[in-house]
């Protein structure tokens, strides 16, 4: 089996079937097999799947175990020499599959891939090739400095000063298109169930290049994210767990590195943002998570 194609599903029903049926419409030439987890929504998407799409290796909670444990689930019945991470509100295009497996296939020395992930106004989903959200990248882009100079060193987050056409060596891309080789599975584990809805691709990138292998944004392919569709219909929850993320990474991977008053200013600086977005977010008629 040459890829394993896994969808973790909470109420999205709609845009889950437009995935699914992209999925199906460009399916690869190489073998390959679809996992959907839904995490108990109740808006009938298990019942979609069933119905309409029999060849699909579904699995049904009994309640949302998060994004991460959700994904491990079809992990480990997965046979695929790469597993593609694949958010329920994407719509792929001709070619995402092969192309991607083909870039990996090239190049052994490559862990995980992302590929260029746009919104539906043509707009490049900035999450989609990052860097790691060090206390200075994430000083940079919480004071707007990053949005005030994005062709500077100040944009060291979401690299805005790359092109979006250019093939590039990157921390982290994003989960919502992450094809990982089964191999570096093999060597860091799977993803850390300690993240439950946000941060866990970010650790997962961190884990595989610091086993050795690279992490890259290849934009020979595209496909199109319809953000925050399971987020909004729990923005508080979403809020917190986007935030506790934050604090989570940093105290795995960063905590040991700096002395007691940084650590305590990205805490202060961590929960004073999820307050400030949880007043912004009751002003708004349309809730969002994050830009």
């Amino acid at each position: 089996m040459d890829l394993s194609i896994i969808i973790v599903s909470y109420n999205t029903k709609d845009k889950l079937q437009m995935t699914l049926q992209s999925v199906f419409q460009f399916a690869p030439v190489v073998s390959y097999e679809v996992f959907v987890v839904d995490n108990n929504s109740q808006d009938g998407s298990a019942e979609m799947v069933r119905t309409w799409f029999p060849q699909v290796k579904l699995t049904v909670n009994r309640k949302n175990l998060g994004f991460a444990k959700a994904n491990n689930q079809a992990i480990k019945q997965s046979a695929g020499t790469y597993l593609l991470l694949l958010n329920s509100d994407v719509e792929v295009e001709a070619g995402s599959f092969d192309k991607t497996v083909e870039y990996m296939n090239n190049n052994p020395t490559v862990g995980i891939l992302g590929c260029r992930v746009v919104k539906p106004d043509g707009t490049l989903d900035l999450a989609c090739r990052r860097s790691f959200p060090t206390p200075m990248n994430s000083l940079y882009l919480f004071t707007g400095l990053s949005a005030l100079f994005p062709k500077s060193r100040f944009a060291s987050y979401n690299l805005t000063y790359l092109p979006e056409d250019q093939i590039a060596e990157v921390d982290s891309v994003m989960g919502a298109f992450l094809l990982i080789r089964r191999g570096a599975v093999d060597k860091v584990g799977t993803l850390d169930e300690d993240f439950f809805m946000y941060g866990e691709d970010i650790d997962w990138c961190y884990r595989v290049k610091m086993a050795g292998y690279k992490v890259m944004y290849v934009p020979i392919t595209r496909v199109v994210h319809y953000k925050g569709s399971s987020s909004r219909k729990a923005s508080r929850r979403s809020l917190y767990e986007f935030h506790r993320a934050m604090v989570l990474f940093y105290d795995k991977h960063y905590r040991g590195n700096y002395n007691f008053l940084v650590t305590a200013f990205v805490r202060f600086g961590v929960w004073l943002r999820y307050g400030f977005k949880v007043i912004q977010n009751s002003l708004r008629r349309e809730k969002y998570v994050s830009k």
